[in-house]
């Protein structure tokens, strides 16, 4: 009974973050019990929380080894392996789980997740549909067939299952959030996703319950930002350069909801520019809730909205006075508790109704909703070699690739005979999934004789090198490229997008006139192709892009750190006093 009630006790500890004290007393526990796996067990899971998975796998492989036959053991050992980055050993671990025991519903949770980490999606659809045959209404192994379907690049189905999966959970947040975020992808009316979205209040029946904080508008502000990606990850890349630069007199408050990642460069530079760092991964909803409110923080900025590591649902009671989303998600949130939304005038203008296609007010951060901070080892902008055919690019992810992009790339490219397509995205590292993009492309238009495909490079360095050959980027729609081309434009290569009818559809066009290359910008299928191929065909106007862009993006907007940060911080401020005004200060 006492075993039990110190693994109980540890577990609750760690739910509601105090991780140090639930270590202690289990570590304790294994000392006194070193042969006893369950101990061994928990003592595994902590440590994954804590971020050693080192001592994690440890403890787990211990375990395993002393009950082999136990599929829970193995199980946990595998989803440690996970974290450790090692999806392929994870698999295997898996696999020997569920023949253990195929009704063992966890673990073909966990082999479906393993095998989309490794690049099997058509195995993880399957997996997921096997632990689904067992349970049927799942919603986390809904989310994972999902997960496995979006990997396989097979938009139309992922969405489809979704559909399906809300409808048996209505109000399962987790569902209907992963459904919103495919929607993204998808070439749906952009009114049909916003309906959508605004649905999602359904699943809050949480009643707010705001803090009232001193509404002084201009004192000194405490800031939290809340978010999955303060490591090396794109949102990062844009975030830094508002928390580098916070005001004077200002409190910055992080809470990190991804596992803690000693090793990660980016994150450690991160933790320097806050006040305090909150690990809030292993925090259940309600003990988030108390930790955001316990730091008395007036405006709290969340940056992960439907993605990955996304703590939306932890929002629920409203837990900060003013909460802004910004950055991570390319659409609005459908939160009743968020108040405002970063944009800007480009991807959601006013005079053609972007208002009401958010339940947030929207903040226009203009002229651009974004700053970028190009990656310091880029190699120098190199022209393709002079005897090299035409070629357009894309290193979107191919999941951005649906039937919209290809008609317009088919188009650039029978505009300009005998020029090819050069792909890179890791999702096609997957033979099924590269042969499923193979055949899209085809039944687009698109000889396959015509396209090239890349899945890795071996470093950041050699990725960005792969521009040198590259005449013209073309950008997706309707969810365009961010990070992708800014990376472009820093290597030299102009990109050409598609204005499109929604803010995912128009951050392309947005990046585009931050750096004056308006002329880039397609107001429709038919400019798209023409600025694509006048541009691949006349190398003279390449060369002088090539050697000129970088300086004038140095110039502009878009680089312009200082300047973004003190935008970024005066529209907080703003929120803030909307909020005083709104008390009646």
């Amino acid at each position: 009974m006492a075993h039990d009630a110190t693994i109980q006790k540890a577990l609750q500890d760690a739910r509601e973050g105090r991780l140090d004290a639930a270590l202690s007393a289990v570590r304790l526990l294994v000392k006194r019990q070193p042969k006893d796996p369950d101990a061994l067990q928990v003592l595994g899971l902590l440590l994954t929380q804590a971020g050693e998975p080192a001592q994690a796998l440890h403890h787990l492989g211990r375990a395993v080894t002393m009950a082999p036959n136990v599929a829970g053991y193995r199980n946990n050992y595998a989803n440690a392996l996970m974290n450790a980055g090692r999806a392929a050993d994870a698999a295997a671990q898996l696999r020997k789980t569920v023949e253990l025991d195929p009704t063992y519903a966890r673990g073909w949770l966990g082999l479906a997740l393993a095998l989309t980490e490794s690049r099997d999606a058509e195995g993880a659809v399957r997996a997921a549909r096997s632990g689904l045959a067992l349970r049927s209404n799942w919603p986390e192994m809904s989310r994972a067939l999902a997960a496995a379907l979006e990997a396989a690049d097979r938009i139309d189905e992922t969405v489809d299952a979704l559909v399906d999966a809300v409808a048996a959970s209505p109000q399962d947040a987790g569902v209907r959030g992963r459904l919103l975020l495919a929607l993204n992808y998808a070439s749906r009316p952009a009114r049909e996703i916003f309906e959508a979205h605004r649905a999602y209040r359904s699943v809050v029946t949480a009643k707010s319950e705001p803090p009232t904080p001193s509404a002084d508008p201009e004192r000194a502000l405490r800031i939290g930002v809340l978010s999955g990606d303060l490591r090396t990850h794109s949102v990062g890349y844009f975030a830094e350069p508002f928390v580098r630069a916070k005001p004077a007199g200002a409190t910055l408050v992080a809470f990190s909801t991804s596992a803690p990642a000693a090793d990660d460069p980016m994150q450690r530079r991160f933790r320097g520019f806050f006040d305090e760092w909150v690990e809030a991964a292993a925090m259940d909803d309600a003990t988030l809730d108390r930790a955001i409110r316990a730091r008395g923080i007036d405006v709290l900025v969340e940056m992960s909205g439907h993605t990955a590591h996304g703590r939306l649902s932890a929002l629920d009671r409203k837990p900060a006075p003013v909460i802004v989303h910004a950055i991570g998600y390319p659409n609005t949130t459908g939160h009743p508790a968020v108040d405002w939304r970063v944009v800007d005038s480009t991807t959601d203008p006013a005079d053609a109704g972007a208002d009401a296609l958010c339940t947030e007010r929207l903040l226009r951060l203009d002229p651009c909703f974004l700053c970028y901070a190009p990656p310091p080892d880029a190699p120098e902008p190199a022209m393709p070699a002079v005897d090299a055919p035409v070629t357009f690019g894309s290193f979107n992810l191919t999941s951005k690739v649906g039937d919209e992009t290809i008609a317009l790339w088919a188009r650039a490219l029978a505009a300009v005979p005998g020029s090819r397509l050069l792909v890179k995205s890791k999702s096609i590292a997957d033979p099924a999934t590269h042969a499923h993009l193979v055949a899209r492309l085809a039944a687009g238009g698109i000889d396959p004789a015509r396209v090239e495909t890349i899945a890795y490079t071996k470093s950041v360095a050699e990725h960005l090198a792969l521009y040198a050959r590259i005449h013209v980027a073309l950008d997706t729609t309707p969810y365009n490229g961010t990070t992708t081309t800014c990376e472009a434009l820093w290597m030299g290569v102009p990109v050409v997008t598609l204005a499109g009818d929604r803010h995912a559809a128009r951050v392309g066009a947005s990046l585009l006139r931050a750096v004056g290359c308006d002329e880039l910008v397609a107001r429709d299928a038919e400019a798209f192709a023409s600025v694509a191929a006048s541009l691949a065909q006349d190398r003279a106007r390449l060369a002088e892009f090539r050697g000129t862009i970088r300086d004038r993006m140095r110039g502009s907007v878009l680089l312009d750190q200082a300047s973004y940060a003190a935008r970024f911080h005066a529209a907080l401020r703003g929120a803030w006093r909307d909020w005083c005004a709104s008390r009646g200060a």
